[in-house]
């Protein structure tokens, strides 16, 4: 895979290097986990934070938009 340069808002939670989607979806679902952002109600469910929000543009996104919502801050 390709690697791309995560946009200001992403590389604020991923790092500022170039990389392919497999390793950010990844290092997205590390921090997401990592700072207890899934729904407990439905954890298909992201609850985004102040860094996420800035990327999502929303308070709350599902796993599967999610990676449409990322691929518009990848270059």
């Amino acid at each position: 895979m390709k690697a791309l340069k995560p946009s200001p808002e992403l590389a604020a939670i991923i790092g500022p290097d170039a990389q392919p989607r497999t390793e950010v979806t990844k290092r997205l679902w590390d921090y997401i986990k990592q700072h207890n952002l899934q729904n407990p109600a439905n954890k298909r469910n992201i609850l985004c934070d102040g860094a996420l929000k800035a990327v999502m543009g929303k308070d709350e996104v599902t796993m599967f938009e999610m990676t449409g919502l990322v691929s518009k801050h990848m270059a």
